[in-house]
Formats: C-alpha cells, structure tokens, sequence
C-alpha cells in the first residue's frame, strides 16, 4: 500500500478494509501474501498475491493463525517440494470519490493463472465456464458485484532448441475486475474468501463448491 503522507492520511474506511484484509492467513494448500500494490489506479490500494500448492505448503488447518508473510517456498527442492497448481494477485483500490465507471468507493482487480491439462486447450467451453467459477464463488459466499467485466485466456508455451524436450503447457489466465457492494468496509473480507475458492477451483482442488461445473480432465 502506498506510504500516506501528512497530507494524504488513510481514509478511515480503507484503513478498516486493509486491516482486515492483512488478517488473512495461510491454508494447507494455498499461501497468502501481501505484495506490492500499483501506485497509479487509485489514490489507495492494497494488493494480496496467493499460490495454491498440490502438498501443504503451510501451517495445517486449525493452527494459531500468524501474520502474513512473504512465503519462502520449500527449502529443498527434492521430492518433496509440492507442486504449484496456480498463482494470483488481488488487489482492492479505494477512490473516496467513487468513479463514475466504478459505482462505489472500492474497486477490486484480480488476475489468475493456473496450468491445465494439455488436451483441455481445446475445450470450447473453457473461457465461459472459467468465468462461471468466479460468478459462482461470489455467490456462494454471499458477495454483492456491480460492474463485473473480465477475460478468460488460454496461453500455450512450447520450447524449441536446447529447450526441445520441455513438454509443451497450457495456461488459463483469468483478469477480472468488479465493484463490491459493501454493508461495511469490513465486509471485503467475504470477497476475499470468494477470491481464495475461485484460485483453489482454478487449481483444480476438490471439492468444488456446489454449483460450480467442473472442466473434463482438469489437473489435479
């Protein structure tokens, strides 16, 4: 988050959004850091980055929460080191003058970028039901969104050369952005939990929530 100065003090309802947004802690299978924000879409902002491991990758469920860090990752890059399913960032904008192309005070920007099965590239419906996740975690987790616009992309990676017998990838990257309609700036935090289960069914992790529809052969 931008450092605010003594003539830029932290409007009370973003400080009440950022501190609970800086409570989030790590799952078995998904690592929660904050990163970074852009400087430049809005006068305050406070980014979120997050990786969603195949193993544990953090303290087990039930443990005393601890403040968010940066993650380090695996110490030993043997066998053990769990594999990556997908990554993402979300960052949570605050303009007090609520933009008329924004409808509200708070914005939120998300991108996503998981690793699919190779034959899963040709899937005809992979864009549409990619973005159903999102619509559908905001759902399940009763979020109010207005402005809601968003891509879906397949990227395909093939190596040639010395790089020949890398095994060629294909990624779905997924940018979204919406407006969230709050009762109480501490209420982002239900859009931050809707976040975590879109990038865990990106992931390809099970259980999908109910309603959700499943891609055939997604990576598990």
């Amino acid at each position: 988050m931008t450092a605010p100065s003594e003539l830029k003090r932290i409007p009370a309802d973003f400080d009440r959004a950022a501190a609970v947004l800086r409570e989030a802690v790590n799952t078995p299978h998904v690592t929660i850091a904050e990163i970074p924000a852009p400087g430049r879409l809005a006068p305050w902002a406070l980014a979120l980055g997050a990786e969603v491991f195949a193993g544990p990758a953090a303290p087990p469920a039930g443990a005393h929460p601890a403040p968010v860090a940066a993650p380090t990752g695996p110490v030993d890059a043997g066998e053990d080191e769990p594999d990556e399913l997908a990554t993402g960032r979300i960052v949570v904008l605050y303009d007090p003058a609520a933009p008329a192309e924004w409808g509200g005070a708070f914005r939120i920007v998300s991108y996503i970028r998981a690793e699919l099965e190779r034959d899963l590239g040709h899937e005809a419906m992979l864009g549409s039901v990619a973005w159903s996740w999102l619509t559908e975690a905001l759902e399940d987790a009763e979020c109010e969104a207005l402005s809601m616009g968003g891509t879906t992309t397949r990227v395909l990676s093939e190596s040639f050369g010395t790089l020949a017998e890398r095994p060629s990838t294909i990624d779905l990257e997924m940018r979204a952005s919406w407006t969230p309609v709050l009762a109480a700036p501490e209420r982002i935090g239900d859009h931050l939990e809707a976040w975590v289960a879109l990038l865990s069914t990106a992931a390809g992790l099970p259980p999908l929530p109910a309603g959700v529809t499943p891609l055939p052969g997604r990576r598990r």
